[in-house]
């Protein structure tokens, strides 16, 4: 069984800082691997549903944070799941980036003025047809949040060190609807974070991994 406790190795985190991400983010993303069976490539073609998160960083004296939402458990889609904030994108959202900002702000009351975005990740493509434009944004404390009580139930911080070890990440599948599925998760501290969430967190593992 992976381990559910940071264990990244501390040279890769101690040379990590804002400047550093913003430039990991500018390189081209590393191809994906032959056992990166959970990433999805939507056919050309199909009906496509174009979204965007925000990866909230937070520079924590501690060490890089990342922030996290946990969906209310009455909801149609995705109930209780860990995520980051986000959605889809409006006809009044000029660029993917404005789209995370602006969701972030309705789901969690982090106002745009307090984010500095960095940069993105590759798109990341669903089953269901979505495709979400991960934005990195940079958060200094403080801040306060107010939580849209309708769509979210919670927000908790991880240390960033979790995410940049590859070790800590589990490749699962399982049958849904006919369908032979694989996906990541990547547990923490009794929590499970899993599905496209992880796979962006592995994504931006990649990248700031990558070595110049």
């Amino acid at each position: 069984m992976v381990p559910d406790q940071p264990t990244a190795e501390p040279h890769r985190t101690q040379r990590l800082d804002r400047a550093a991400i913003v430039e990991r983010l500018k390189q081209r993303a590393p191809d994906p691997l032959p056992e990166d069976r959970h990433l999805v490539m939507l056919e050309p073609g199909a009906r496509v549903t174009v979204a965007a998160v925000l990866v909230p960083l937070v520079g924590r004296p501690e060490g890089i944070q990342v922030l996290f939402t946990q969906r209310t458990a009455h909801l149609d889609a995705h109930a209780g799941q860990i995520c980051f904030p986000g959605g889809r994108v409006e006809a009044g959202d000029g660029t993917r980036e404005e789209t995370a900002l602006r969701e972030t702000e309705e789901e969690i009351g982090l106002p745009r003025g307090a984010i500095l975005p960095l940069g993105s990740l590759p798109d990341h493509e669903m089953p269901s047809g979505f495709r979400i434009t991960p934005v990195v944004g940079w958060v200094e404390p403080p801040f306060s949040l107010t939580l849209d009580p309708f769509e979210v139930a919670g927000a908790f911080e991880v240390p960033l060190a979790h995410f940049l070890d590859e070790r800590n990440y589990q490749r699962r599948e399982y049958d849904f609807r006919g369908r032979h599925r694989h996906y990541l998760a990547v547990p923490y501290e009794g929590r499970y974070i899993w599905g496209a969430t992880a796979g962006m967190l592995y994504s931006l593992c990649r990248v700031l991994n990558t070595t110049d």
